[in-house]
């Protein structure tokens, strides 16, 4: 699944829609949009859509060994 398919998904599963989403995070519908189609996020970007929906989101890489980074 590609991070613009999980944004949709977390904004049904949050009922919000789009455009709601765009509106908090101070972007037009057609910019956000327009990111969706390029998935163009940048991990500030998926901070910021968490953010906006009351979530959280977490990146890390997690070695063999459990070691975090």
């Amino acid at each position: 699944m590609t991070i613009s398919e999980q944004i949709k998904v977390i904004c049904v599963r949050c009922n919000v829609s789009e455009a709601e989403l765009a509106r908090r995070l101070g972007k037009s519908p057609q910019s956000l949009n327009s990111k969706m189609k390029r998935k163009s996020f940048t991990v500030s970007d998926l901070d910021a859509v968490a953010d906006a929906l009351g979530i959280s989101f977490q990146r890390k890489f997690i070695l063999p060994n459990g070691e975090e980074i």
